[in-house]
């Protein structure tokens, strides 16, 4: 489907890590009708008040990127707000845009769907192949019952709707907190600050043994402009690097690049998680998309971005 500069694109999220991203990547490719509320003008928990933006604004597009998101430690401390919020958020914008005749919609998932031990790389055809990762299975869950939403409507009343499973993202616009964000900025924070306090050493959580992949947000951004602009299908389609390392590399490398030159010890009585997240990314890579920016160069970018923020 045609996506002319002039039309109608709402970005539901469009200040979190992800949503930020596609807003900046849709002002740079010349859109000029861009769509966003803060939380605070437009509650997504709230049906009615959803139904009423839809049909005040009448966007053409829509790009969900806005969740309830954390890592191990907050998915595992709060199940019910994960399950509950994210179930809310993504009903409550699928069914308004629906309602509201909206051409397209892009609903962005997570790699947290596929099995905890799910072949590798996980291929789309593995969704409900087996028993979730415990810790992350409310947010997970709500994140098929999304995607399965997409598919149902898609089904029923034709609606040209799609979704997205990115892989793990990172960068600017990323949430820094110790407890409850996702382990690269987690981990970025903690040598800063360490660094800072000129600290021997940095205790990190697990084994490090675990192998993650991760993609720069400006990347994912590029991808659900080019998913818009070239796919149309009932099937979700993964979004990810292409290869993955270990936590402790990635520890390693965060290190390196903030200048702690402590030692690292590993608590391994702190949860793993799933032992591996690969995606397989060929179905999109087939299509013509590809990553553009290696996760030194990105780790690079983001630890700017932090030091912006976060003036110390």
């Amino acid at each position: 489907m045609e996506l002319k500069s002039s039309a109608r694109i709402y970005v539901a999220g469009h200040r979190g890590l992800v949503g930020s991203a596609i807003w900046r990547e849709l002002q740079k490719e010349g859109y000029t009708h861009l769509i966003g509320k803060a939380r605070s003008e437009l509650n997504l928990l709230e049906g009615p008040a959803v139904q009423e933006f839809f049909k005040a604004e009448q966007p053409e597009f829509v790009f969900i990127a806005a969740a309830k998101v954390g890592g191990i430690h907050a998915n595992n401390s709060y199940p019910a707000e994960f399950i509950y919020e994210n179930l809310q958020i993504q009903n409550n914008l699928i069914h308004a845009a629906y309602r509201a005749g909206v051409k397209k919609v892009l609903f962005l998932g997570s790699s947290c769907i596929y099995p905890k031990f799910a072949p590798q790389p996980m291929r789309e055809e593995d969704l409900l192949s087996g028993p979730l990762e415990p810790t992350n299975q409310w947010y997970a869950i709500a994140k098929i019952a999304g995607l399965k939403l997409c598919q149902a409507y898609r089904k029923e009343y034709g609606c040209d709707f799609i979704s997205a499973m990115p892989t793990n993202i990172y960068g600017p616009s990323d949430h820094y907190d110790l407890q409850n964000s996702h382990v690269l900025p987690a981990l970025i924070r903690k040598f800063h600050e360490a660094k800072l306090a000129q600290a021997a050493q940095v205790v990190c959580w697990g084994t490090g043994m675990p192998r993650r992949e991760f993609l720069y947000s400006e990347d994912l951004a590029r991808a659900c402009l080019f998913l818009m602009q070239h796919y149309s299908e009932e099937q979700f389609i993964n979004v990810g690097f292409g290869s993955d390392v270990t936590i402790k590399q990635l520890a390693e490398t965060i290190a390196r690049i903030v200048g702690f030159d402590g030692a690292i010890q590993w608590d391994d009585s702190k949860p793993d998680g799933t032992p591996r997240k690969l995606m397989d990314s060929s179905r999109l890579f087939a299509l013509g998309w590809e990553p553009q920016v290696d996760l030194e160069t990105g780790i690079e970018l983001t630890y700017k971005g932090f030091l912006n923020e976060f003036r110390t």
